[in-house]
């Protein structure tokens, strides 16, 4: 299913609670954003060694890398001067964007921090869905009573320097799927929306027209003889001016 079809998996969200600023100079390249967290966030890894939760604070989200089906999302401090993740995501495309910043929520274990879900972007039609490790994917679907996305091999989840490329190149080369609450494998196209809908060249998409010019259309017990006997009307008056002019010229 689609995330659309997985209506409950809203269940399992908060649109962020605590207060959230987008920069005012973000960039739509690598979509910048500042955002401050009013209550501490558990985050995926890859992060820096002993930053499984991002405490409240003011930290910057970018873009670093995209391909075909996964981005990679950095997480820095205010000023940029220390990154402390880098995470594997998967699009997720929406019908509607918004003009703000939306981060969305699984909803955790009471009294844990919330672990991030996915970061909307504003404006854009896609966001990026965040991609845990197995074993709490399955804890978080559990949790939620809904998929979430994992990665179904071995990965680092700590390391002194989450920009490294070999950790890019990593995260670039994970299997990535999403894990049912009954601990279910899953392909991700079944969870969410990856890509943008395109109709189907064999579709009939003039259907729609042709139903609203059936419904146009008069009825087929609808008789002409009305039509042919004012057609005949209008001859014969015709003819009888044409006459009476010509008697006149006479």
């Amino acid at each position: 299913m689609t995330f659309l079809r997985a209506a409950p998996a809203v269940l399992g969200m908060a649109i962020l609670g605590t207060v959230f600023i987008p920069s005012a100079k973000s960039d739509d390249h690598d979509k910048t954003t500042t955002i401050t967290f009013s209550a501490p966030v558990e985050i995926p890894p890859v992060y820096i060694t002993g930053m499984r939760v991002l405490p409240a604070g003011t930290y910057v989200f970018k873009l670093v890398e995209s391909s075909s089906n996964r981005h990679i999302v950095q997480i820095f401090n205010a000023d940029q001067s220390k990154i402390y993740a880098t995470i594997l995501a998967i699009p997720n495309y929406r019908l509607t964007p918004t003009n703000k910043t939306v981060i969305t929520f699984n909803e955790g274990i009471r009294g844990n921090p919330e672990p991030i879900r996915a970061w909307f972007y504003p404006g854009a039609n896609w966001g990026e869905e965040f991609v845990y490790p197995k074993a709490k994917a399955v804890e978080l679907a559990q949790v939620v009573k809904a998929p979430v996305l994992a990665v179904v091999a071995d990965v680092t989840v700590e390391v002194a320097r989450p920009e490294a490329p070999e950790v890019i190149a990593q995260l670039q080369q994970l299997p990535v799927m999403a894990v049912r609450p009954t601990g279910e494998v899953v392909e991700v196209a079944q969870v969410i929306q990856t890509a943008p809908l395109t109709a189907d060249p064999v579709a009939p998409v003039a259907a729609p027209v042709a139903a609203q010019l059936t419904e146009n259309r008069l009825p087929d017990t609808s008789s002409s003889l009305p039509l042919i006997g004012l057609c005949g009307l209008l001859a014969l008056g015709s003819a009888l001016t044409l006459r009476s002019i010509s008697r006149r010229v006479r």
